[in-house]
């Protein structure tokens, strides 16, 4: 019987479910050698491997170094018949980034390829992945243990990039109306564990994006800009769903990121 975190009701059902499909989802990529080329980030890794107490649906990878001719198509069998062995079936498919709603195409690069899993289980369950094939560098891996549905290991980003990849999404996805709370609880994780921020990292993810260079100034500029400006109550709504304990977000403030802000240990 595989493993996962509860929370109570359906909504904690629904999301142990996802936490079960992934681990089965990154049994199968370690089985079909993906991690010799790509690496795990973003919030579900989070989860998965440093202990965040928050759910996450999406799985990111990125690869370690260029390759637009990567398939990821190459690794569908492995996945398909790690979800046979525990009596599931999964349906794998690309999405067409034309028929991407405002929200969905707002963050996403050219150069990331997204698929959807729709597993079988007592519900369809969908999960997207995201690998990106020509990925800002000047990151930092390691290798991560996951003893679900057996022992194996994940090439994961580390914390101080793994930070900066949250940083990042923080100060420049454009949400519109819309807001992005996971980002939020996400950045005052990182600062209540006193994890460090790779400066290298972020800046690299800043030209990648932008085109544009950035220094370490004008970024906290931004950053206190969108921490102050932000509805707050958009914030906790939006993250709400995913966590376990909603009593950790009663003391959210602006001015309270704010002060989280103050709190950032930068690193190379």
């Amino acid at each position: 019987m595989l493993a996962a975190h509860t929370m109570p009701g359906e909504e904690g059902k629904r999301n142990a479910l996802y936490e079960v499909m992934q681990q089965v989802t990154l049994a199968g990529l370690a089985r079909g050698g993906f991690f010799a080329d790509a690496a795990f980030y973003g919030g579900t890794c989070l989860r998965l491997f440093y202990g965040l107490q928050r759910y996450s649906e999406d799985m990111d990878f990125t690869l370690l170094s260029a390759n637009p001719n990567f398939c990821f198509e190459n690794y569908f069998p492995a996945i398909i018949e790690e979800a046979r062995l525990l009596g599931r079936e999964v349906n794998i498919t690309k999405k067409d980034k034309r028929n991407f709603g405002r929200v969905e195409s707002a963050f996403l690069k050219d150069t990331t390829d997204v698929y959807n899993l729709n597993f079988q289980t007592e519900r369809s369950l969908k999960i997207k992945i995201e690998v990106d094939t020509q990925p800002p560098l000047l990151f930092q891996t390691e290798q991560k243990l996951l003893v679900q549905p057996y022992s194996f290991m994940v090439r994961c980003m580390t914390l101080p990039c793994l930070f900066a990849g949250k940083m990042h999404a923080l100060v420049y996805r454009q949400w519109k109306n819309r807001v992005k709370g996971r980002d939020w609880y996400d950045f005052e994780w990182y600062i209540r564990w006193n994890y460090p921020l790779s400066w290298s990292h972020l800046h690299e993810r800043i030209v990648e994006f932008s085109g544009k260079e950035c220094t370490q100034t004008e970024f906290i500029d931004l950053l206190h800009h969108r921490l102050s400006m932000t509805d707050i109550q958009q914030v906790k709504a939006d993250v709400l769903p995913f966590v376990q304990n909603p009593r950790e977000l009663d003391l959210w403030s602006n001015d309270y990121f704010l002060q989280l802000a103050q709190r950032i240990r930068w690193t190379e």
